[in-house]
Formats: C-alpha cells, sequence, structure tokens
C-alpha cells in the first residue's frame, strides 16, 4: 500500500513538473513586430513611453521619493514580501543588458533574463495578453530611463513559496501564454477596450478575487486586496460598481479625471487614476469604458431584513446624530452631497456592498480624490480615526448603509478595529 501510495504521488509531481519543465526551458518570441518595426526610434520610445503609462509601471518599480524605475518597493503578499526589480538601463543591475527578446518573454512567459520563473506579484499573467509590437516599444522606451547602479533586493517568500519548484507547479495549474486576439465580431473600439483592461492595465489584478494560492480568478467580479485592505468592487455587478446603469460618457469620465456624476474614486484607484489614466488619450479611455459598459452583468441581491430590536434601532440613531455632527454640512441632510465635490451617500453603491471595508477606511483616514488635468483641485474628506471610537465609526457607517434608501448590513466595532492599524500605503 505504502509503495502504491508513493507511485502515485510520483505520478502526480511528473504530471504537474513535466509540463512546467518543458515552458520552463522554453522561448516564445511572439510574431515579428510590425508596426513598431516600422516607427523612427524617437517614436517608438514615444510610443513606450506611453504604454508604460497606461500599464502604471512606475507604482510598482519606484520607491516613494526614489529614482524613477530603479525598483526596490516592496509588495507584500500573504506569503512575505516580493521586491521590485531594477528597470533602468544600468547594464549590471538593471536591464540595460537585456534584448528585446528577453524583455517578451519577462511579459509574455513570466522569465527572466537568466531563466528564473517570476513571481505574479509581477503580472505577467496579465501582461502575456501584450503584443510583441508594444513590447518592443516598451522595451525602446525602458532602455532610455537613465541608468540607476541599485541592486535588487532579494525576495523575502516564507518556505515553501520561495522554491522555484512551488512556482512552476504554480503556474502549471493556474498561467498559460497567449496573446490578446481581437474579437472580429465586435466593433473596434470594444476590442481595444479589452486589450487594455484585460492585458495592459491588468485590470483583475485588483478587481477579481483570489485562491488560497494567490491566484485570480480574472472575472473583474470583485475581491479584495489584501496587501493594501481595501475593496475592488465588481465591475460585473449591478449591485457593486453598477456600471450596467452608467453612462458611457460618465464611465470616461471617472476613469479618466477620477471624479464623475456618479462617484468619485479614492484609496488605491485614486493612484491610479492619477499616474496613469488620465495621461491616456481620449479614444483609449473612451475604449476602455465602451469596454466595462458592456461586460456581462449580475443583478442586485435580496434585500436586507434590517433587525427592528431596540439595540439596532439605538446604534442607527446614535450614527444618524454623529453625522449630524460631522457630516451634513458637505453631504447634505437628504444624503444628495454636491457632486463631483462631495459625493453623493444615497443609492452610492460604494457604501452597500456586502464589504464594507471601503466607507470604513474612508471614515478613519478619509477621502481624498486624484488631482487630474480634469479635477485639478481635488476635495478631500478629513479622517475621523482621531475624533471617533471603533464604536462611534461603526454606527455612522451603519447609519449612511441604511439611510436615503441604502439597505446593507451594519458594521461593528470589531470590524473597524481591523482596519484602523493598517497603513494607508
Amino acid at each position: 500500500m505504502k509503495k502504491l501510495r508513493l507511485i502515485l504521488i510520483g505520478l502526480i509531481v511528473l504530471l504537474i513538473v513535466l509540463p512546467v519543465a518543458l515552458l520552463w526551458h522554453s522561448d516564445d518570441q511572439g510574431p515579428p513586430p510590425t508596426t513598431t518595426a516600422a516607427l523612427a526610434p524617437a517614436e517608438r520610445v514615444a510610443r513606450g513611453a506611453y504604454l508604460a503609462r497606461a500599464g502604471d509601471c512606475m507604482a510598482c518599480h519606484t520607491t516613494r521619493g526614489g529614482a524613477a524605475y530603479a525598483g526596490g518597493r516592496a509588495l507584500h503578499t500573504p506569503f512575505g514580501s516580493v521586491y521590485a526589480p531594477n528597470i533602468t538601463s544600468d547594464r549590471d543591475t538593471g536591464i540595460g543588458a537585456w534584448t528585446a527578446d528577453e524583455f517578451w518573454n519577462a511579459l509574455h512567459l513570466g522569465k527572466s533574463r537568466d531563466g528564473r520563473l517570476l513571481y505574479p506579484a509581477f503580472p505577467y499573467t496579465n501582461y502575456t495578453r501584450i503584443t510583441r509590437d508594444d513590447a518592443d516599444a516598451l522595451y525602446a522606451f525602458f532602455q532610455t530611463i537613465p541608468a540607476v547602479r541599485q541592486a535588487n533586493t532579494a525576495h523575502a517568500l516564507r518556505f515553501p513559496y520561495d522554491q522555484q519548484f512551488m512556482l512552476a507547479a504554480w503556474r502549471t495549474l493556474y498561467f498559460k501564454p497567449a496573446v490578446f486576439k481581437p474579437q472580429p465580431a465586435k466593433a473596434a473600439d470594444w476590442n481595444r477596450g479589452a486589450y487594455l483592461v484585460e492585458g495592459l492595465g491588468h485590470c483583475s489584478a485588483c478587481h477579481s478575487a483570489r485562491n488560497t494560492l494567490g491566484a485570480s480568478a480574472d472575472t473583474l467580479s470583485g475581491g479584495m486586496i489584501p496587501v493594501l485592505g481595501w475593496y475592488a468592487p465588481a465591475l460585473t455587478a449591478d449591485s457593486e460598481a453598477g456600471l450596467g446603469e452608467w453612462l458611457p460618457d460618465h464611465i470616461r469620465q471617472l476613469l479618466k479625471t477620477g471624479v464623475s456624476p456618479r462617484a468619485t474614486v479614492f484609496g488605491p484607484m485614486a493612484e491610479v487614476v492619477r499616474e496613469s489614466l488620465q495621461y491616456l488619450s481620449d479614444a483609449d479611455v473612451a475604449a476602455m469604458a465602451v469596454y466595462l459598459k458592456a461586460l456581462p452583468r449580475t443583478g442586485e441581491r435580496s434585500d436586507f431584513e434590517r433587525s427592528k430590536a431596540l439595540e439596532a434601532v439605538q446604534f442607527l440613531a446614535a450614527g444618524a446624530k454623529l453625522y449630524q455632527t460631522h457630516c451634513v454640512d458637505c453631504h447634505g441632510a437628504d444624503g444628495n452631497g454636491k457632486p463631483p465635490a462631495y459625493p453623493p451617500l444615497g443609492g452610492n453603491r460604494a457604501l452597500t456592498m456586502d464589504e464594507a471595508v471601503n466607507p470604513i477606511r474612508i471614515v478613519l483616514n478619509g477621502g481624498f480624490a486624484p488631482g487630474t488635468a480634469g479635477n485639478p483641485r481635488p476635495y478631500g474628506m478629513p479622517p475621523f480615526a482621531h475624533v471617533l471610537n471603533d464604536t462611534e465609526v461603526a454606527a455612522v457607517v451603519s447609519y449612511l448603509r441604511s439611510a436615503w434608501g441604502n439597505n446593507a448590513p451594519p458594521v461593528t466595532g470589531l470590524d473597524v478595529n481591523r482596519y484602523r492599524a493598517i497603513p494607508l500605503d
């Protein structure tokens, strides 16, 4: 019996490792570039600079106050910390000695120059869809980044997640290289939007749930961002982002400026808009809006049945009193606010999602819309963590989730305490 068990384990390991071993030692140079190859060098670099903005590469590869693209930023995961590498043109510590083919393999196959498998904190599971033309433009741009001699920081992952064979097994289960292919039946703007959302923009890295091994469902159906302690709402659910009810132009405004008549972005999305999306062309942002608007939708949740117990009623009454003291001047007694400066609260999906972490964190830490060309003087909401205790924050958030037609479950002081100590970055 013991011998049979060992044979079965050996077969399972072989089935996992053999396909990965073939991928591990293979290169896929992809289709030959056509558009990029025809561009003048300056145009190729400019194209790459635009694409680097669209992919928000600087967000991970630049530490706060550090040299651009010199790496070193820690990405804290449930498995340990992954440190973004130096991607400046330095030949020893950056990617200055890399070839265009090696750069393509990193994006498309998740392989480093020396053949090591890369950890999916680098979102090659999305970047694999990038075309060879765009990969070559990105390569040309990064080769012009001033060289910064800064050695890469070794990852600090727990065993066995720090082992390449474990990463190889993970890739067998959850990664398949595939360049984006337009759908002929869809319009050109839909296909362009799909390419940006699914590939370069890697939206599913935040807006999809992850399993216990960190693999993304890649469905844009919402998920916690465990590193940052925010919830990225489902882009496919009318009960969360609610894009099915939005006008495409309002989606475009939100992506481009951070504000719209329907909502304002806060938290990690504010950084995405400020550092990336505002620099995209109007045509590209409009294409993303078309694609997001066309995503399949799930309907509203069933109504929550609110408790009529005296304690529950008093809890909401305490929240209403706190609202009158701290919030009414901006958001109004009717909850209509004064958009876009003061977002409306009635019918606000950010307040009524099952996961209430976002309103809790905004009350605790404040809410700050991004400063963009289309919103150059953003209004911000002050933090109340130093004014309200956990129970009071829970009361006011619960009230917001119950007033002006909102109908979502209350939160508790324990819910608030869970997020009070999480840093903003």
